[in-house]
């Protein structure tokens, strides 16, 4: 087994939903950062591209990490792999190369993940026989499950909002914990030191959903989102709905020559736990 580096990673700034970067196609998004971290590693053969997407239902154009070898400029003999496992789809992308490169099946692989919540599309399910009767719902692909199969037990297609309702339930996370725990986060993030991950993309140089100038009592006004009666999830303590692509070059340590990488990979591991608990997953 070969040891497996990190040498670099680069990502666009995330943008908010319907924000400064609403108007960027997701393959664009992708073969931006792309081209970023091939443009700072010199690694224009790359043995392949592995992207992450949970949505791509729509301008990911079934392959999205193909199509943004392609809009990238990358050899044309250059493959392309998308892979989902939902929130993790980044993550599983980096250990699918991970696993090729210490295996010896490749030398060095692009990994990354891409997401346009904004430009996610409506669907129109096709009808069961032509010319139904009636209307037919257009099913929105933004965020949540979709076009679930009637034998699905509805406790397993639990929506993200529900979910962390439920959490908060079975743990005993107050509304005040929540709260104190997002303001950390923003003031964390405002504090960090981005500026070398982030490649500005159509004008956007800093991720849109951090409030620096939040606090908590401007949390604590926020209604309940997703529970009227007794919830305590709200959008200034949830997770934001997100526009944005990163893009990381591993590589064995020959494909290092002689620069510091970032990190080195040693193992990986996934499992699953009840559907209406999967907020607690590791990822």
């Amino acid at each position: 087994m070969k040891d497996v580096y990190i040498l670099d990673a680069v990502r666009t700034p995330f943008g908010r939903y319907g924000g400064a970067l609403s108007g960027v196609r997701p393959d664009d998004l992708a073969a931006h950062v792309v081209a970023a971290l091939v443009e700072r590693t010199g690694q224009e053969n790359a043995d392949e591209v592995i992207l992450g997407n949970a949505n791509g239902a729509g301008e990911e154009n079934r392959n999205v990490a193909r199509m943004a070898a392609l809009l990238a400029g990358l050899p044309l003999t250059t493959p392309g792999a998308t892979v989902n496992r939902l929130c993790g789809s980044g993550m599983e992308a980096v250990i699918q190369a991970y696993r090729a490169i210490a295996v010896g099946d490749a030398s060095a692989v692009i990994a990354g993940g891409v997401e346009s919540m904004t430009r996610a599309p409506w669907v129109l399910p096709k009808p069961e026989k032509a010319f139904p009767a009636g209307g037919q719902e257009l099913v929105s692909t933004t965020l949540g499950w979709r076009l679930v199969n009637p034998r699905m037990p509805a406790e397993h297609t639990v929506a993200l909002g529900e979910g962390a309702e439920l959490i908060a339930d079975k743990h005993g996370i107050t509304r005040a914990a929540q709260d104190a725990y997002a303001l950390a986060s923003h003031q964390r993030a405002a504090k960090a030191g981005l500026d070398r991950e982030i490649v500005p993309t159509a004008g956007l140089t800093r991720d849109e959903s951090i409030r620096d100038d939040t606090s908590l009592e401007a949390l604590a006004r926020l209604k309940p989102a997703f529970r009227k009666d007794g919830g305590t999830v709200t959008a200034g303590n949830s997770s934001p709905l997100n526009d944005g692509a990163a893009a990381l070059l591993l590589t064995d340590e020959a494909g290092l020559r002689g620069r510091e990488p970032l990190a080195r990979l040693t193992t990986s591991a996934v499992s699953a736990l009840e559907p209406r608990y999967f907020g607690l997953g590791p990822v």
